[in-house]
């Protein structure tokens, strides 16, 4: 009595022993490490542009928040110097001399901000990295930051 084996069984016995155990050759692993290395790639750039995105859409969030601040900021100074122009009116103040007095404090600040920005602004941006690069010393400035 003949035996009925299912046709993969049937192929398989009829292949010789080494095309069942075959092992791939140095070409087939090096394609397979082409290929997965160009989809890790990928799916690193696809990241990448998803975090870039997401980034984008946070700064101008923040930059959207910055301006309504001070917006906000802006106002309650105006209010602040409008109260106290009514009080030094209701001191006896002369209109004139109390807006020259709100003028004069509204440009002290601006001047005091002004001093403060040209500090920021004078050393040239990237100076430590590029200190760094060139294999300088830390200059005293940095030390207090």
């Amino acid at each position: 009595m003949a035996a009925v084996l299912p046709p993969e069984q049937h192929a398989a016995r009829l292949r010789a022993p080494d095309e069942r155990t075959r092992e791939p050759g140095l070409g087939a692993l090096l394609g397979r490490l082409v290929s997965e290395s160009r989809q890790l790639v990928s799916d690193f750039v696809h990241l990448a542009v998803l975090d870039a995105r997401r980034a984008g859409v946070r700064l101008a969030m923040l930059l959207s928040a910055g301006l309504v601040i001070a917006i906000l900021v802006v106002t309650a100074w105006m209010g602040f110097v409008a109260a106290g122009i009514v009080w030094m009116f209701d001191k006896g103040v002369s209109w004139p001399l109390a807006i020259g007095i709100a003028a004069l404090i509204n440009i002290v600040g601006a001047a005091a901000l002004a001093w403060w920005a040209r500090h920021l602004v004078s050393e040239m941006p990237f100076t430590a990295l590029l200190r760094q690069l060139r294999g300088e010393p830390p200059s005293p400035i940095d030390e207090k930051h």
